[in-house]
């Protein structure tokens, strides 16, 4: 997903942004009157770099053992689906996946999944999950850095809280595997994501996703105009939202080009995106807004990875397609402000019938617990409208559609031999209201297990308290 961009502003190639190398200091010689001067110990200092390992993930996978699951309905994320289907996992990696003749080592683990399912791991592309975590107190809010419009300097991570319960229930009652915690939409540019695998850590880089991309939130429409004009400065309106953010990203081109500035976390951020190693997720609900997020674009030299909430999107499914940008949607979020007023039950369908790229996203901590049930919804309000989708494409919108979009496709989001063994085994049928996770393993390690409540994750907040662990 990488791409080299020509940025245009200033002549010259882009230059890699580093610290200075700390110089040692040199000692003087001379007379015992030099003291002063032999004693001088000068020495400069340097902070060390992301590519020198700032802030990088310490996960490592829980323990597991190789595990057959035989027997059951196979989703594979990217659209199929085998009967009778074998899953077999070891190493913390898909080993095989195939129809009932598939090979199964003796000596391993075996459950049978006679009239169960098995999908990937269900992925959440946009979560709050850590930065407002819950209770949802003041002091618990630390999604948005609401003090200017512009603020890609700061990082979700740095907010996020490892012993909020909402990780457990969505790993329980939603089988969800990994999730970005995105900063909120208060912003233009919010600051940069990050990409979480949902187990339980003492920090926020234990729980990292090794490899993964940063993404950056930006927003447009009524949020930032209202949150800033509200207060009497730029911008105020979407003309103000649209000039402060070309202006924003003109000063990071000239930054990009200048070999002489002085480090700046903001513009660090920015280049990021314009070299293409820090993705976009653009918070936009109107398809005017998001016809011209998408060429500003163009006129500045990044690529837009998804649009979310998106709820115009069905309006403009044709440039979407063509301009490979995601849509994460809500089933059935409508109204609830005048950006969102078009909002319809089909544009998920519509999008799908266009070719187009469809994400079911949360937003929510308790949708985050359904998002099979939110895919269903979508699924068969296009039915109703006679667009047939298939089962397999609907759990597509929630496994390899969303690690897609944010950039992890190649290592987790289906069942595809050498993958990560991020796993769900379903009591019925994934995409049914009476369904939910029996078993959930991340990296082949058995995380979750509802036949065994000694598996039933607890946060350090929920210890000693009533309902400690109850996965409702």
């Amino acid at each position: 997903m990488k791409q080299r961009l020509n940025l245009r502003v200033r002549s010259g190639a882009l230059v890699t942004l580093v610290s200075a190398i700390a110089l040692s200091a040199c000692a003087t010689t001379g007379s015992a009157g030099d003291s002063a001067s032999t004693k001088s110990d000068a020495k400069e200092f340097a902070a060390r770099t992301e590519a020198e390992g700032v802030f990088t993930s310490t996960y490592k996978a829980y323990p597991g053992t190789a595990t057959a699951l035989k027997g059951a309905t196979v989703f594979d994320g990217k659209g199929g689906r085998i009967d009778n289907g074998v899953v077999f996992m070891s190493g913390g990696k898909i080993v095989a996946v195939g129809g009932p003749d598939t090979p199964i080592p003796a000596d391993i683990a075996v459950f049978d999944g006679t009239g169960k399912f098995v999908t990937p791991g269900i992925i959440d592309i946009h979560s709050h999950l850590g930065d407002y975590p819950s209770p949802g107190v003041d002091a618990h809010s630390d999604g948005n850095e609401a003090t200017s419009p512009t603020t890609p300097e700061v990082w979700a991570e740095h907010s996020v809280w490892p012993q909020d319960p909402g990780f457990a229930r969505a790993l329980a009652n939603g089988g969800i595997t990994a999730l970005q915690i995105l900063p909120g939409s208060a912003n233009l540019m919010g600051g940069r994501s990050v990409t979480l695998k949902n187990v339980p850590g003492r920090t926020t880089q234990q729980m990292k996703f090794p490899g993964a991309p940063y993404g950056m939130k930006m927003a447009c429409g009524e949020n930032p105009k209202r949150v800033y004009g509200s207060r009497g400065r730029m911008p105020s309106t979407r003309m103000g939202n649209l000039a402060v953010n070309r202006d924003t990203w003109l000063s990071a081109i000239d930054y990009a080009n200048d070999d002489k500035a002085k480090r700046d976390l903001g513009k660090e951020t920015l280049v990021g995106v314009l070299k293409g190693d820090i993705l976009i997720h653009n918070h936009c609900y109107r398809a005017d807004e998001m016809a011209l997020v998408m060429d500003m674009a163009k006129e500045m030299g990044y690529k837009v990875t998804a649009f979310h909430h998106a709820v115009e999107a069905y309006k403009i499914g044709d440039l979407l397609r063509e301009n490979d940008v995601c849509s994460a949607i809500w089933a059935d979020w409508y109204g609830f402000k005048m950006e969102s007023y078009d909002g319809i039950l089909e544009n998920a369908a519509f999008l799908q019938r266009e070719g187009a790229c469809v994400v079911i996203h949360s937003d929510d901590s308790n949708d985050i617990q359904r998002l099979n049930q939110e895919a269903r919804k979508a699924q068969k309000a296009g039915l109703r409208l006679g667009i047939d989708i298939s089962d397999a494409t609907a759990i597509q919108w929630i496994t390899y559609n969303a690690a897609k979009a944010m950039g992890i496709e190649d290592m987790t989001g289906s069942l595809e031999v050498g993958k990560m063994a991020d796993v769900v085994l379903w009591n019925g049928d994934p995409l049914s209201v009476y369904s939910r996770p029996e078993k959930v393993w991340i990296d082949g390690a058995l995380m979750y297990d509802a036949l065994d409540p000694k598996r039933r994750p607890v946060s350090d907040f929920e210890l000693g308290q009533p309902g400690e662990g109850d996965v409702k």
